[in-house]
């Protein structure tokens, strides 16, 4: 499933303004794929975006993604 990861991992850089702080994991637990995004604190608010809408719009790409390869993906940022 490293398809969604590095999606998520290049969407992520691109919005952090330290992108060679940025690292993306992938755990798999019962069916569930869960991506974490790890980032400098600075750009945790970045990611996060007003309201939130840009975490959910990362979490919609990363849910459809992994819909396409019959997995359930969730995403978290993490400081």
């Amino acid at each position: 499933m490293t398809a969604v990861r590095d999606v998520i991992e290049t969407v992520a850089k691109a919005l952090a303004d330290s992108p060679q702080r940025v690292a993306v994991t992938e755990t798999e637990h019962r069916g569930t794929t869960l991506v974490e995004v790890t980032v400098a604190p600075p750009d945790v608010g970045k990611l996060i975006g007003r309201q939130g809408r840009t975490i959910q719009a990362m979490r919609t790409i990363a849910a459809i993604a992994g819909e396409r390869l019959g997995k359930r993906v969730t995403l978290e940022v993490r400081d």
